[in-house]
């Protein structure tokens, strides 16, 4: 049997086909545009003459993730344009008459990881995602996280020294949360250019590093993870990860008595990039797809 999967980006979808063991059969990669052309495209991707056992869909959100709720299925209160309570779910349903699944892309992102790569045989850990947006998935005694809605680590509320960064940031929720301040908008919007255009400019990236490990302190406090996997566009600038691993060292200041974490080079291997690279997310998707179907069979 083949499953579909979909990276559903705000900026870009990925479409792609798989059997469920961690390989790509075909897939295509197209703009985030607007919810009637977007979903269009993935259904026309899926009809070229397959018989699919599902779709998986891990998405941009925030999304309801919760069956029982009349609005499963929706992405809600995203501040992308035009997508606010798009039911993906539904629509695809009604496109391809197959199964969908569904969950957070970051969430699908760790789901492949611990299928697959850097999470293998590991029970908690979080998979963090910086790029347009910053997204977090977590996985707790190997089930992924939901609860009142699911993890929504981008939007966690860290210090910002308005003296050193008077910039306002980029949520428009939030203003100075964590993706208002360390996301790829957040550079872009503070410095005038993307970060691949500042790969030479230290004090972005030193700015950049302690956002995010002040974040990362966070969920170590908080979730105990056993690694944190980081993905997106932002951490693939060079210097910026292991800034990032040597800022975090000096903010836990040797509390946490885990080898993991205090022993020299420990941290290298304890925040890494993810060992799928950007097949992560729709891998993550057929994953979904294949444990749905697997759950529904008698």
């Amino acid at each position: 049997m083949i499953y579909g999967g979909i990276e559903a980006g705000g900026t870009k979808w990925v479409c792609g086909i798989g059997d469920g063991h961690g390989e790509l059969l075909e897939s295509e990669t197209f703009p985030t545009t607007t919810p009637e052309e977007t979903i269009a495209l993935a259904a026309q991707f899926f009809r070229n003459g397959r018989a699919l056992g599902g779709v998986g869909v891990g998405s941009f959100g925030p999304i309801d993730v919760h069956r029982a709720s009349p609005t499963w299925g929706q992405i809600t209160t995203t501040p992308k344009p035009g997508w606010a309570r798009t039911n993906v779910v539904a629509a695809l349903r009604s496109a391809l008459d197959v199964p969908v699944a569904l969950d957070t892309d970051v969430n699908a992102s760790a789901l492949a990881e611990l299928r697959w790569g850097a999470a293998v045989a590991l029970k908690t850990f979080c998979y963090i995602t910086v790029g347009t947006g910053i997204g977090g998935g977590a996985m707790v005694n190997g089930e992924v996280l939901h609860g009142l809605l699911h993890p929504e680590i981008g939007h966690m509320r860290i210090p910002h020294d308005q003296a050193r960064d008077p910039f306002d940031g980029a949520c428009p929720y939030h203003g100075d949360c964590l993706e208002g301040l360390a996301s790829g908008e957040a550079i872009r919007q503070r410095w005038g250019r993307p970060g691949q255009e500042l790969a030479d400019k230290a004090e972005v990236w030193k700015l950049e590093s302690e956002y995010l490990a002040l974040g990362l302190m966070n969920v170590i406090c908080t979730l105990s993870p056993q690694r944190i996997i980081i993905g997106g566009g932002v951490p693939k600038q060079s210097s910026l990860l292991p800034l990032v691993r040597h800022r975090l060292r000096e903010l836990l200041a040797g509390y946490f008595d885990a080898p993991d974490l205090k022993q020299a080079g420990a941290i290298d291997r304890y925040v890494v990039p993810p060992t799928l690279g950007d097949r992560a997310g729709v891998l993550g998707a057929i994953e979904l797809a294949r444990s749905a179907a697997q759950h529904r069979e008698p």
